[in-house]
């Protein structure tokens, strides 16, 4: 087991396994929900509010889903093969190798080199961007969400 010391961290197991455990059920949560949507009862009853919502679960959901994919890059390495991940793709012009550790925001494996530079492996790199993108997306439709809802009350407050 890896002390806080240890330069040749990655990510902690111990860790890793409970936030791949609650993100997936927590996006099969989201997807149950959003599932449920779909039927005639609930489509009759749609809000332009209740779209943006919607969608704006739909996105943060599919940011947890790309949270959860690199997460699983991860699972399945030993130290062994983070460390030859780690020379295999290692750029032009980085001497030695001094360190290794897992960051879960943004989620990565960087590898330190003796230089002070510093390179991600093994999740793919579109992950951390999408996820930025998809849950910039989720705040605004659901700030769109709640501005709808608060003008259909107050125009409700006016009439009553």
């Amino acid at each position: 087991m890896a002390t806080a010391t240890d330069p040749w961290q990655g990510h902690d197991f111990a860790i890793l396994l409970p936030v791949i455990t609650a993100g997936t059920l927590a996006g099969l949560g989201i997807l149950a929900y959003l599932c449920s949507r779909l039927t005639a009862r609930a489509r009759a009853r749609r809000t332009a509010p209740a779209v943006w919502r919607d969608v704006s679960l739909a996105a943060a959901g599919l940011a947890l889903a790309l949270y959860v994919w690199g997460c699983l890059h991860v699972l399945f390495l030993e130290d062994q093969e983070q460390a030859e991940q780690c020379e295999l793709h290692r750029p032009e012009g980085i001497p030695r190798l001094v360190g290794r550790r897992g960051d879960f925001i943004p989620l990565r494996l960087v590898c330190e080199a003796s230089n002070g530079h510093d390179y991600s492996v093994v999740i793919p790199h579109y992950i951390n961007p999408s996820i930025a993108v998809l849950l910039l997306l989720a705040l605004a439709c659901g700030t769109v969400s709640a501005l709808l809802h608060l003008g259909r009350r107050r125009a409700t407050r006016k009439r009553g």
